[in-house]
């Protein structure tokens, strides 16, 4: 009988998380296969972040690329179910709702293998965001789920889950944060860029702000009245900067434009800027752990928990500018209480939960 878990990882949220449950599964000598789709392809987007967090060479890399999102799920599917058809799991765990989880969700289903969506129950309730769909169908064909957030347990109740198929484990992303902290250091970054002492951190990369060419000009008009009240760095994908670019956003001494970065001086960035302008949604929750405000552009998020809890608040483009008004004239750190169980301990949790479940599957 198998006894090994695979897990599913294909863009960079995805790495952040699977790190501290990787970790803790190979304390407790469970055994293990990492298969990287390749959903992000190129160094920065990828193998940074496995130097960053120190994980594990992938056994399997797909290889699958860009594309659109049925070119992606459907490469995807093919091969890890070319992989699982080979290698035979016990359990595949999966990350957040990138399209690399859906195919994985959805291959294992029909493989009969059992699954594990950490991350589980978050709901935007905006179906016009394509990772809603992701959610939705992971959480459904999951065996177990782990949420990172009390109303995550509510909404996988609400939609008729069984109470044991989920678990409140708390945020494995803060896990990755916390052991990382001492590293974060923005001083030789901002030297790096020729930054000031006061800069802000944007962001961007959702088509509804990017791939629309009035989205993406009201993007660029706020952040010109945002880049007037302080200095900006903008690590942006090259589609995106494009998108942008074609708008009217350009490169000066106010906004900087550049590449994507690794996980340690990203957040070394962030952790030195007076203020965040994202619309990730891992971004808000690295925000409120370390209490830099944080104005996510969006109409919605399936993180609340960072409104109620942290230092994040919802804005349109013309929003922006007074917000960050607000912002400027308020404390530098802004501090809310700390949502439950992000203590640095939920890759643990998981990792209990996953070894006890593979044992009475053995039984």
């Amino acid at each position: 009988m198998t006894t090994h878990v695979a897990h599913v990882i294909g863009a960079r949220p995805n790495f952040i998380k699977a790190a501290p449950v990787i970790r803790a599964l190979r304390d407790r000598g469970v055994a293990q296969r990492v298969v990287h789709t390749g959903q992000h392809y190129d160094e920065r987007m990828s193998d940074v972040f496995f130097r960053d967090l120190d994980l594990p060479t992938p056994d399997v890399n797909l290889g699958i690329g860009s594309g659109t999102h049925a070119e992606q799920t459907a490469a995807a599917m093919v091969g890890l179910e070319r992989e699982w058809l080979a290698a035979q799991p016990a359990l595949v765990v999966l990350y957040g709702d990138v399209n690399s989880t859906l195919a994985a969700s959805l291959v294992a289903a029909k493989l009969g293998v059992p699954s594990a969506h950490v991350e589980a129950g978050l709901r935007s309730f905006d179906r016009s965001m394509p990772e809603e769909t992701n959610r939705i169908v992971s959480d459904l064909l999951a065996d177990l789920l782990f949420t990172t957030s009390p109303e995550a347990t509510d909404h996988l109740t609400a939609m008729g889950v069984p109470a044991t198929r989920i678990h409140f484990v708390g945020n494995p992303m803060i896990d990755t944060l916390m052991a990382q902290r001492a590293r974060f250091d923005p001083g030789p970054e901002r030297e790096r860029l020729g930054l000031p002492a006061t800069y802000g951190v944007v962001t961007l990369h959702r088509p509804s702000n990017v791939d629309h060419d009035a989205s993406a000009r009201a993007v660029v008009g706020a952040l010109d009245a945002l880049a007037a009240r302080l200095p900006l760095v903008v690590p942006l994908h090259p589609r995106g900067a494009a998108r942008l670019t074609e708008a009217g956003l350009h490169d000066g001494e106010r906004l900087r434009i550049v590449e994507p970065l690794g996980y340690v001086a990203f957040l070394s960035l962030v952790a030195g800027a007076r203020l965040v302008l994202t619309d990730s949604g891992g971004i808000q929750e690295e925000t409120t752990m370390l209490d830099i405000p944080c104005l996510t552009m969006r109409p919605n998020t399936e993180r609340p928990i960072t409104i109620s809890h942290g230092t994040n608040r919802l804005v349109r483009p013309d929003q922006v500018a007074a917000a960050a008004d607000d912002i400027l004239a308020g404390p530098e750190r802004p501090t809310g209480t700390r949502p439950p169980l992000w203590d640095g301990h939920a890759g643990e949790r998981i990792a209990d939960l996953v070894a006890a479940w593979l044992a009475a599957s053995r039984a």
